[in-house]
């Protein structure tokens, strides 16, 4: 006798032994510890059985706008849960017949399949596929693609081609058939298994390849999904429809053998089989598959940025994205289609999407003392992975831009010299030309101040600035001089700390991009960068935004935050950890300030060429900011209704000075200014968002800051 058979009889004798141990299991439960599978399967039976097995498997989390209408799916198994009553009697006929035609007759195990596979195994050194029973089957796939889905040692087990794996799910299905009728074990098995192509379960099953629903599948659709679970990559119908096509028939065979279509023995019987199977496969094309991210689902080119923030934001407030795909989630966020809408269009008008280089950012936040909801993220590109087209899968408005907002950053300069006891009539001095006496690191042009080093000197945009004048009308015509001046009276730390205060977070968790190892914030201060008050730093559209939305909101800051409610697969209301708002900046400095800014749309302001060609009568908080060489330029402002940040830059591999030309385009030397561009979209959209809304004022200046 011959090695590999003789270990055949052995394992086939031990299998004998071994069925005996799992019929003592099932009679006298003291037995149940018997070390015949692990702890982590023995642990599972009860998880197997009942309404928790049905509520266990992987679902497909909803992320839905403020009004509930659809903005995308995330998942790693596409599944639609169904009850019994939801699966139509042809659908569990088909199954029954391909997969284990005695399913009513049995207790949940074939020892003589068992038997056949162990003696195979013997030969093999391997245990085969065949043998087992719808209920093994459901105990195998449950493991697999429930406990596996989040545990790969579990997934490995569950797929090990082994003895041992026979045995673990012969155990459990056997104690499963003392628990479940035949039914829920059915219909646990049609919501579990795959059917290929990301999908799970009859009901996505249905929806995927006929889009219908579980209860209305015809005799072939049901075949062809019986067909499938067997080999649901090589029998794919679009990619193998002649095979795909001789398994369903084969399915339908099945059928009539197991009396589907009465006596199989009867001519009319076999006449329905035949008319069967002269269906085409009827699939539709393109498979009815959601997108399982925030990358091409419906609106995904406008709503895509929000969506990919949203994953970020529950990441951070304890809920992964691994998780998310799996747990069945609703997710209603803070989303305003209309303000998407109107944003992404005003986007794209003043920089197309086929723009080479250049982007254009806008994110929109609503003011508030409790919450600050985000309702906009968007830029003249498509959220997407089709670089060709003008797509990106860079998260552009809620993401680091490698480029600084300019003199936007004015802003964290005057808070922090109004919180030190200024004024928004304080004079400052603004020569074109000015050589700061404290600060450093100029260049060779610049004066020595000893030692190698020299001076910071500066001049500003324009020679025709007068030499002096107030804060207020500074942030309104943004001289350079004077600010670099109030800077050496506030100090570098107090005005990057302010700036981090008001919203923008960014600076003091990112690493400073001169590799300094320290973040932006600790290296600007222990540097004492004089430049930081002209905005040449990595900047965060979304934060600026919520710049605007604190100074609106007297001075709250509270967490940009995209998400309204989140219920579970059972709709039970799911904390997340989100920060609290704080009050950051006294209310009188704050309301102050947003006065201090009031100017920027009117007269010599720098965005009133923008304000004006918009038809702009609203009363508004505004500051224009653009780099030194012209790569990238911003806009933030705010009404007491919404407020909203605009960044534009070079966002090219070889990124160059940005044109304003009619599309913008990279140049030599570039002329953008936050008051072009940038100015015009952000006017453009909330002309639009606020229509029909009640003109609302600016709050009072505090007497103490005028």
């Amino acid at each position: 006798m011959g090695f590999a058979r003789a270990t055949g009889l052995i394992r086939l004798c031990g299998l004998c032994v071994t069925a005996g141990v799992l019929l003592a299991a099932m009679l006298f439960p003291v037995f149940g510890g018997v070390g015949l599978a692990s702890n982590r399967a023995t642990d599972t039976v009860n998880e197997m059985s009942g309404e928790l097995a049905k509520a266990d498997p992987p679902m497909v989390t909803t992320i839905l706008d403020k009004d509930g209408g659809l903005v995308a799916y995330l998942y790693d198994q596409y599944r639609i849960p169904v009850s019994s009553a939801q699966i139509s009697n042809t659908m569990k006929a088909a199954i029954v017949a391909v997969e284990d035609k005695r399913f009513y007759e049995h207790h949940g195990v074939d020892w003589h399949g068992i038997a056949r596979a162990a003696a195979k195994a013997g030969v093999e050194d391997q245990a085969t596929e065949g043998a087992s029973t719808l209920t093994q089957q459901y105990v195998k796939n449950y493991l697999a693609y429930v406990v596996g889905d989040a545990d790969q040692d579990a997934y490995a087990q569950a797929t090990a081609h082994t003895v041992a794996r026979k045995l673990r799910e012969a155990r459990i299905a056997l104690q499963l058939e003392q628990r479940e009728s035949k039914d829920e074990i059915l219909t646990g098995y049609l919501n579990v298994v795959p059917f290929g192509n990301k999908t799970y379960g009859v009901a996505a099953a249905a929806r995927t390849y006929f889009n219908t629903t579980p209860d209305k599948l015809t005799v072939p659709q049901a075949a062809l999904l019986a067909g499938l679970v067997n080999r649901p990559s090589a029998l794919n119908p679009g990619k193998s429809p002649e095979e795909a096509l001789a398994r369903r028939n084969m399915v339908i065979d099945r059928m009539r053998e197991n009396g589907a279509f009465g006596n199989p023995a009867d001519a009319s019987a076999r006449q329905i089989a035949e008319d069967y199977k002269k269906a085409p496969l009827g699939v539709v094309s393109p498979l009815s598959v959601p997108a399982s991210d925030c990358v091409g689902i419906g609106e995904g080119a406008k709503d895509g940025f929000f969506c990919r923030y949203v994953e970020e934001y529950l990441a951070k407030a304890g809920l992964p994205t691994d998780q998310l795909k799996r747990g069945g989630y609703t997710i209603r966020t803070t989303l305003d289609r209309h303000a998407t809408d109107v944003a992404k269009q005003a986007a794209e008008s003043q920089v197309p999407k086929t723009t080479k280089g250049i982007a254009n950012v806008m994110s929109i936040v609503e003011p508030g003392t409790d919450k600050h909801r985000v309702r906009a993220l968007v830029a003249n590109r498509d959220y997407g992975n089709n670089a060709s087209a003008g797509q990106t899968s860079y998260d552009l408005p809620a993401q680091m831009i490698p480029f600084g907002a300019g003199s936007i950053h004015k802003i964290f300069t005057s808070a922090a010299a109004l919180e030190q006891g200024h004024r928004i009539s304080d004079i400052l001095p603004t020569p074109y030309l000015y050589t700061s006496s404290v600060f450093k690191g100029g260049g060779s042009s610049c004066p020595s101040a000893g030692y190698g080093e020299h001076w910071y000197c500066l001049h500003n945009a324009s020679p025709n600035y007068p030499p002096q004048m107030t804060l207020q009308d500074a942030l309104a015509t943004s001289p350079n001089s004077g600010f670099v001046w109030l800077e050496e009276k506030v100090g570098v730390p107090a005005a990057v700390d302010m700036a981090v205060r008001l919203g923008m977070r960014s600076l003091a968790t990112t690493k400073d991009p001169e590799r300094t190892g320290k973040t932006i914030a600790d290296a600007v201060k222990s540097e004492n960068r004089a430049s930081f008050t002209l905005g040449p730093t990595p900047t965060n559209v979304l934060e600026l935004s919520n710049v605007a939305a604190t100074l609106m909101s007297g001075g709250v800051w509270c967490p940009p935050t995209p998400i309204e409610q989140v219920l579970d697969r059972n709709g039970k209301p799911v904390p997340i950890r989100e920060q609290g708002c704080q009050q950051v900046l006294s209310t009188p400095i704050a309301n102050s300030l947003v006065v201090g800014l009031s100017k920027d749309d009117q007269g010599p302001g720098t965005s009133a060429a923008a304000a004006a060609a918009a038809g702009w009568n609203r009363p508004v908080m505004a500051k224009t900011g653009t780099t030194q060489e012209y790569k990238s330029a911003g806009f933030l402002a705010a009404t007491p209704q919404l407020a909203g940040a605009v960044l534009t830059f070079a966002d090219g591999s070889a990124p160059r000075p940005i044109c304003d030309t009619d599309p913008p385009s990279l140049c030599g030397e570039g002329n953008i200014y936050g008051g072009k561009v940038p100015a015009r979209t952000w006017y453009q959209t909330m002309n639009t968002l606020l229509a029909g809304q009640p003109v609302l004022p600016l709050p009072p200046v505090d007497p103490r800051y005028q």
